[in-house]
């Protein structure tokens, strides 16, 4: 006998990442995390692959690792598979010190952030809205395309 089992907190269709104790502030850390939430999970992983900032690699590998719950705890489909929310939260802050002139000293804090990954899968009737919608935008930007260059503001000397 037993605890009875927590009932899931998470939806059917979701699978979740927890790193805690992440070496960056949580400021610097949700910067990386607001680039990936709401995309596709292949296209989020190619975005922090090619992202610079270094915080970038441990996120990436939070992404991996909810996607690989995905597929193995709840079987659901990874080509289907988006970043429904990334949150960042604080861990804790390691107190230090710089020592300075006179015999004084300046406090340092050392920051430390958690991040949670949710990924979803979609549903096959809302990825064809998405694809809808993403081919208007695209028809949107290629209409402009064939646009006539800008006409020069007059004004200058003109050369005879």
């Amino acid at each position: 006998m037993g605890k009875q089992a927590a009932p899931r907190r998470l939806h059917e269709t979701e699978a979740s990442a927890y790193a805690r104790a992440l070496k960056t502030s949580p400021r610097k850390l949700n910067l990386v995390a607001q680039a990936i939430r709401g995309k596709a999970a292949a296209a989020a992983l190619n975005e922090l692959a090619f992202n610079r900032r270094r915080i970038a690699r441990d996120v990436r590998k939070v992404l991996q690792a909810a996607i690989a719950n995905a597929e193995n705890n709840h079987q659901l489909d990874v080509d289907r598979l988006y970043v429904k929310e990334a949150t960042v939260g604080r861990a804790f802050s390691l107190g230090r010190f710089h020592v300075r002139g006179r015999g004084r000293i300046s406090p340092i804090e050392k920051y430390f952030s958690n991040l949670l990954v949710v990924v979803r899968e979609r549903a096959p009737e809302e990825r064809a809205k998405d694809a809808d919608e993403d081919k208007g935008a695209a028809d949107a930007k290629t209409a402009g395309a064939g646009k006539k260059p800008k006409a020069k503001k007059a004004g200058g000397k003109e050369k005879a």
